[in-house]
């Protein structure tokens, strides 16, 4: 499996005997470029057209954060798997209001149905949810009947609402409140570490985007307007509970985080530079943690299982096999 290359510090990168070079102040380092499927800069990182054309040969994606580990964009190479007739299919799709809902609801849908196993699994260890948990369930008996998209986004809202409101509940640590939902900038260490990992989650869903025939600009749930990219938020919801939220309860649970990881920037909390790197250490971990996969009777990683969700959805767009959303099951 090819890797994902994290650069937090600042540097160079080049093109160097063929391959990839990453120059910093403790020296240079060789990345085989072969083995790299995406790579993601945080650092104040300094590269050419000579690269970007050999990354493009390469088929390697480029996903840029800002100082304070916000996205800003990416370098995707020139669409290698373009599809003329799955882009008509999906645009089809998202023109008529019908097959939109259809698959609006398929996400939302998956998305409760991970928060619910979430809950779930610390309910039975004994954390205080019950009341949270039997108020989603009823949010979400009225996803079936949503008539728009815009009521389905409504009720998903609600639901996180809800859902967030029970992670003070699992993690019982005072230094990570949850408060309320904050995100540019975050109010609050915890908002921090959602808006790092969702960010995280969201390239992740792009670059294996990339390695199918779909579009990621067409999104279903999250509408297509100006943005670039919205399908890689539609499937960034079905996999935020068992993905970014399980290791966010990880790195508190086990005291791999702690306040001293955080500092005060534009008048938010974001991680430091060394919390950062705690985070992307844990999230690869979970990335390529295998799971048994019953269809297929093997175990798969959750980064394959991104790809088989992909996969699901341009089988349902071209009319083989409707889409469902895949469920956790622990």
């Amino acid at each position: 499996m090819k890797k994902t290359i994290y650069v937090t510090t600042a540097g160079q990168l080049k093109r160097e005997q063929n391959t990839l070079c990453l120059v910093t102040e403790e020296g240079k380092r060789f990345l085989p470029v072969e083995d790299i499927s995406e790579i993601l800069i945080f650092g104040e990182l300094e590269l050419n057209k000579r690269l970007l054309e050999f990354l493009s040969e390469k088929k390697i994606i480029l996903h840029f954060y800002n100082h304070y580990g916000y996205y800003v964009g990416s370098y995707y190479p020139r669409e290698h798997l373009n599809s003329g007739y799955m882009t008509v299919r999906q645009a089809q799709s998202y023109l008529d209001g019908a097959k939109r809902l259809e698959l609006a609801r398929a996400f939302a849908g998956g998305a409760f149905a991970n928060i619910r196993q979430v809950l779930m699994y610390y309910l039975r260890r004994g954390k205080d949810v019950s009341s949270a948990l039997e108020k989603i369930n009823n949010l979400a008996s009225s996803i079936g009947a949503a008539s728009s998209v815009e009521e389905l986004m409504a009720i998903e809202g609600n639901i996180r609402e809800h859902y967030y409101g029970c992670f003070d509940a699992i993690l019982n640590n005072p230094d990570f409140c949850f408060e309320y939902r904050s995100r540019r900038p975050p109010a609050n260490q915890l908002n921090a570490l959602i808006s790092f990992g969702n960010s995280l989650l969201y390239t992740t869903v792009l670059s294996e985007i990339y390695r199918t025939h779909l579009d990621p600009r067409i999104g279903f749930l999250h509408a297509s307007n100006f943005r670039r990219f919205t399908l890689n938020l539609d499937i960034a919801e079905i996999f935020k509970p068992i993905i970014v939220d399980r290791v966010i309860f990880t790195l508190i649970g086990r005291n791999m985080l702690s306040s001293k990881d955080f500092i005060s920037k534009l008048n938010g909390i974001v991680l430091s530079e060394a919390g950062r790197n705690t985070f992307i250490r844990e999230y690869e971990n979970k990335m390529l943690t295998t799971v048994q996969h019953k269809e297929l009777g093997r175990n798969v990683s959750y980064r394959r299982l991104i790809r088989m969700e992909l996969y699901k959805l341009e089988k349902h767009l071209m009319g083989e096999r409707e889409f469902k959303a895949y469920t956790a099951r622990w």
